[in-house]
């Protein structure tokens, strides 16, 4: 066992299940998992160590087990989920077999797709369906993508005709899009029923839907005629009737075909808890929460990171080297090619090199300096496409800013550089070349860094998808081709 004397002294763990922990104390849940694993590794390692030469597999003991089981009881799903991702393979799928099999279904949606995929190859069947069958339809759309065929048909044919609909409505709609996010956990009333008999309804319900701040007001048809807010519920006389105190016009709703970015910005700039989806006909048909958009916002940021980066997914950083190597290989062939290219640019000016050493060691800067140019440049656009700021009509206008700020940034900075070069190497043309350059390579980089990501919107495709690569291998090879050829012309 861990004793007192292996953490801290003001180290305190209080978790809820229901009720998440500050992030500093998730760390020290995080190394206290690890602590443990780590003892019992150690202790294993000692006592085998003299038995046998083979490697010694990770077993803890069961007084480790029973630590850890306590540990993870006590804490929310998400919590469980973020640990596990923290955990190489062999730790995770250990910690993994100790959580409760009726919170299996939560925490696989809390995890990351990649770390997901690895839990679930060690499910057996049985286990998949369970917890499948602990999830509401909308949490089982997200979830039924990575699961067998098998287990999704034998888990439908478990669900009610209603629950049934609702998971094929959830699984019709696109990825992306307000109808794959929509949730149909919600509180329906009528308007023509007083406000004590709302409240006696609610009542009845063992806990509200989570992020419930509205109550939908619907007709006989099931149209969305209203909604009716809990302040409003409280502070009104309760012999009044819904109709007398509700909202006929929502501030917001969705169409299940909406885009889910655009659903996201109208969360923060109307700072919504909750929003109803309704279809062609304004018939009620689920609701958006907060929860939702807060959960898609990071996975878009996540996304388009990893997407700058050239990841085509997110990547488990503990997966096997042939799952990193797939994820990686397409844009490093890519980058490979564009490094080519501009190694052969180099070597077209060999001959200049070989006469003026200088441009060695010079050249390095002019390429480099465009490189973070073009990628300010380039994370500003994609930002402002994905945010709706920015339209095609634009284009035009956004080069000449940029161009702009480029000349400017030129001038100044490759003016620093040329007195630095002239006052190193003693000669003035070679600085003055050395500013023509660097100011040439900015022009080039924030031409590129505006038309790359508007250019691809244009297509069809992810403006983020590769940027970077593409941004930097244009400011390599362009700015050893402009320095080395103002090089070649004005100095030799």
């Amino acid at each position: 066992m861990i004793t007192e004397e292996d953490q801290p002294a003001d180290e305190q763990f209080h978790a809820d299940e229901d009720v998440g922990i500050h992030p500093d104390e998730l760390q020290q849940h995080l190394h206290r998992v690890q602590l443990v694993l780590a003892h019992s590794r150690v202790q294993e390692e000692t006592s085998d160590a003299d038995d046998s030469e083979t490697p010694v597999s990770f077993l803890p003991t069961p007084e480790h087990a029973a630590e850890l089981q306590a540990q993870l009881d006590a804490l929310h799903p998400a919590d469980i989920a973020y640990i596990l991702e923290a955990l190489p393979l062999e730790e995770r799928r250990y910690i993994w077999n100790l959580v409760k099999a009726d919170r299996d279904g939560e925490i696989l949606l809390e995890v990351s797709d990649a770390v997901r995929e690895s839990l679930i190859e060690i499910m057996a069947p049985h286990e998949l369906k369970a917890a499948a069958e602990t999830l509401d339809a909308d949490e089982l759309a997200d979830l039924a993508p990575d699961l067998p065929p098998e287990i999704i048909e034998d888990v439908f044919k478990a669900l009610s005709s209603d629950e049934r609909e609702q998971l094929r409505a959830a699984m019709s709609y696109d990825e992306g899009s307000v109808g794959a996010l929509m949730d149909f956990d919600l509180v329906t009333v009528r308007e023509n029923v007083t406000l004590e008999v709302v409240l006696r309804y609610l009542r009845l319900f063992d806990e509200l839907p989570d992020h419930t701040d509205k109550l939908f007001v619907i007709d006989r048809e099931e149209h969305l005629t209203g909604v009716l807010t809990l302040e409003s519920l409280l502070i009104s006389d309760p012999d009044k009737e819904v109709s007398e105190v509700m909202l006929r016009d929502p501030k917001v709703s969705f169409s299940p075909n909406d885009d889910a970015s655009d659903a996201a910005q109208a969360f923060e700039r109307y700072d919504l808890v909750s929003a109803p989806v309704v279809d062609r006909a304004n018939k009620l048909i689920g609701r958006l929460t907060v929860a939702d958009m807060v959960d898609f916002i990071r996975e878009e940021s996540e996304a388009e990171i990893l997407n700058q980066a050239g990841l085509r997914e997110e990547e488990d950083v503990f997966a096997s080297v042939w799952d990193s190597v797939k994820n990686r290989w397409a844009w490093l062939a890519i980058n490979l090619v564009t490094a080519f290219i501009a190694s052969r640019v180099i070597g077209v000016f060999e001959g200049s090199i070989e006469k003026l050493v200088a441009l060695a060691a010079l050249m390095p800067i002019v390429a480099g300096i465009g490189g973070n140019s073009g990628n300010q440049t380039i994370t500003m656009i994609v930002r402002a496409i994905a945010i709706g700021q920015v339209e095609q009509s634009a284009l035009k206008r956004l080069i000449k800013k940029e161009l702009g700020v480029a000349l400017f940034n030129g001038v100044v900075w490759g003016g620093l550089l040329g007195v630095l070069a002239w006052w190193l190497y003693k000669s003035v043309s070679l600085g003055m070349v050395l500013t023509a350059a660097m100011t040439l390579n900015l022009l080039l980089a924030a031409s590129a860094g505006v038309m790359i990501p508007m250019l691809r919107q244009r297509l069809g495709t992810d403006p983020a998808i590769g940027s970077s690569v593409m941004i930097t291998a244009l400011t390599d090879s362009g700015g050893f081709f402009i320095f080395l050829g103002l090089a070649t012309l004005f100095l030799l």
